[in-house]
């Protein structure tokens, strides 16, 4: 994961709950700052990185995810007494997302997605238990007339009540059904394969060993970074081979 500075706060994005924000870092990139100080606290962070990351290994297209350090000081530039909150108890190492400048929210009722791109998403969600890709809040972008992913925090939901053991990598994921690209997605049959093909164990234990020890908080077996790391790989690589369940649910939810 390649790490940036943030040297100035530009602006706040109010549309998602946790108040991301616009931001510059010290290699003078604008970027979408997601922070450890928000309500789902490091754990969103968590899923950020493994959900755009799995994405780009199904060949999904992912904006850039970067390590960032916030220094609290900047809390000072900042006149809204709820940002300087934010930022204070962010400080340190958050995630963010490089920034398409001009991207437009993805709209169903206007834009048209081919059959095995919108597969591969809902396959991706699926697999994640991604319960923000509806059309009220589908966290789709289209930039330069491309289909771009963002907004990952949601994903792996379960794991905010998790002792690293007690999910169920089995699990059908029944609210597929909401998928605002499922009507468009004809060809999760044929993806299937191409899909857990691509998710080999080592491409899942890299993704996971690049996630700092900084985001991997917990009690009992999580508060080890290097436990929790496996908890992640074992659930993750499970998933994979125990994918006939959500694959079907998904199937059998465009029916």
């Amino acid at each position: 994961m390649r790490s940036i500075d943030i040297h100035r706060y530009v602006t706040p994005l109010r549309e998602g709950g946790s108040l991301p924000a616009i931001v510059e870092g010290d290699d003078n990139g604008l970027y979408v700052l997601k922070f450890r100080g928000a309500g789902q606290g490091a754990r969103a962070l968590v899923a950020e990185w493994i959900g755009g990351e799995i994405a780009r290994t199904l060949g999904l297209p992912m904006p850039e995810i970067v390590a960032a350090t916030l220094n609290p000081a900047l809390a000072s530039t900042e006149g809204d007494p709820e940002i300087q909150d934010l930022i204070r108890a962010s400080s340190g190492l958050n995630l963010a997302l490089d920034y398409l400048p001009g991207a437009a929210t993805f709209d169903p009722a206007v834009d048209v997605i081919d059959g095995e791109l919108a597969s591969r998403v809902v396959w991706l969600d699926a697999f994640l238990s991604n319960v923000d890709r509806t059309a009220r809040n589908p966290n789709l972008l289209i930039w330069h007339r491309r289909l771009w992913l963002i907004d990952h925090g949601a994903a792996l939901y379960f794991h905010h009540a998790w002792n690293g053991s007690d999910a169920n990598p089995a699990s059908r994921f029944p609210l597929i059904r909401d998928h605002v690209l499922l009507p468009a997605a004809d060809q999760i049959p044929a993806i299937d394969r191409d899909c857990a093909a691509r998710l080999t164990d080592e491409v899942i234990r890299n993704i996971v060993a690049a996630l700092p020890d900084d985001w991997l908080t917990g009690e009992g077996l999580l508060a080890d970074p290097a436990l929790h790391r496996q908890a992640y790989v074992d659930y993750l690589t499970r998933r994979v081979r125990d994918r006939q369940g959500f694959v079907e649910e998904a199937i059998n939810a465009r029916a």
